[in-house]
């Protein structure tokens, strides 16, 4: 069986994972409180059949074109955004008194996280050698994760690009399924371009068995940097390209690539707000602190998707302010980034292969 919604859901996810229920008087103490909900409705259920036909289903694609050309902003046009600064100093002291305590965001030491468990179990070389090896095209070790958790309910979303190489997107839906029906789609994906893609976004570590959780192990940085709470731990895997839309975290995140590239860019706090409340506007929708922190599918698929992508991606600048600037983060196997709390980044997955990240919200 598996559930999808119509609309709105009672279990919102955050932007990065935080699940709450929709009674806002029932909050399991280990998920972010300050997630919110919006518009709660009840999960739907799918049977086989219908979830076939959902992936099968074609719909016309949304011309955009149009509205983007007509959209009018006011941005900096001068401003690239600038590699974004690499720690060579791994020590959590220095990590702490640079970058957390002042809300600095920062690549950690290349490579730095390589001993995570997680990389070598779950991950492969397309020749079958490890993950980590050299020029490598990286697979998902199915079969591990099938011997392990192929019922695990796990959140899971469909989009539906006009073609194999294309970026519009006809369709989006958001819905939990067995692990086993994700693990089944990677395999098919490793050896044919799939115009229906499904990305495993936003899965707690809470949701899966204990021998996965376990190849997580909490990084000292972010068990010892601050008070040492750990709000979430999520797992993001798919095949390029996966997109995160431009949003914020109202945690400090430290976020790490396992498999394959991903680009970040990151907005300090007033100037991602600017750019992100003139879509908004644009859109005669709100603004407000709540609409950026879930990852819902107004910003997944549309006119919001296309013009925030625009924004962030289109135009290399920050706006809302003549002095901000951005920040670009390329991300490979091992490396971790720093995104303190309140700044606003969008992400994407780059290249051939598995592309998978994990992040723990935390302070």
């Amino acid at each position: 069986m598996v559930y999808t919604r119509d609309g709105d859901d009672s279990r919102c996810r955050g932007m990065h994972g935080t699940q709450v229920l929709a009674n806002p008087s029932v909050i399991n103490s280990r998920r972010n409180p300050r997630a919110v909900c919006m518009k709660p409705q009840p999960w739907h259920s799918l049977d086989s059949r219908a979830l076939h036909r959902l992936l099968q289903h074609k719909t016309r694609p949304e011309s955009l074109r149009s509205n983007l050309r007509s959209c009018s902003f006011s941005t900096s046009s001068g401003r690239p955004y600038r590699p974004l600064e690499t720690l060579h100093d791994a020590r959590v002291e220095t990590f702490r008194q640079q970058f957390f305590i002042p809300e600095k965001p920062t690549i950690l030491p290349r490579s730095h996280f390589r001993d995570i468990p997680a990389l070598k179990n779950w991950f492969q070389a397309g020749n079958g050698s490890p993950a980590d090896a050299p020029d490598r095209t990286t697979r998902l070790n199915v079969e591990y994760l099938q011997s392990h958790a192929a019922d695990a309910f796990v959140p899971l979303e469909l989009t539906e690009l006009s073609d194999t190489t294309a970026t519009d997107v006809k369709r989006f839906r958001q819905f939990h399924a067995p692990l086993n029906l994700f693990l089944e789609w990677m395999r098919m994906a490793e050896t044919s371009p799939q115009a229906t893609r499904l990305y495993l976004a936003q899965c707690q570590l809470l949701d899966l068995p204990v021998i996965l959780r376990d190849d997580f192990p909490t990084p000292a940085i972010v068990a010892q940097a601050g008070k040492g709470d750990v709000y979430d731990t999520n797992v993001w895997i798919g095949h390029p390209p996966t997109y995160t839309p431009l949003h914020r975290d109202p945690n400090p995140n430290l976020f790490v690539q396992l498999a394959g590239r991903k680009v970040v860019r990151l907005l300090p706090p007033g100037d991602g707000q600017g750019v992100f409340s003139a879509v908004r506007r644009q859109l005669g929708r709100s603004s407000d602190r709540g609409a950026a922190a879930i990852r819902g599918e107004e910003m997944m698929q549309g006119e919001e998707r296309a013009l925030l992508d625009q924004m962030v991606w289109d135009v290399p600048v920050s706006a809302g302010s003549e002095s901000g600037t951005g920040f670009e983060a390329e991300l490979g196997t091992g490396d971790g980034l720093f995104i303190p709390k309140g700044w606003w980044h969008s992400i994407k997955g780059l290249g051939e292969g598995v592309t998978a990240s994990v992040n723990w919200w935390f302070r």
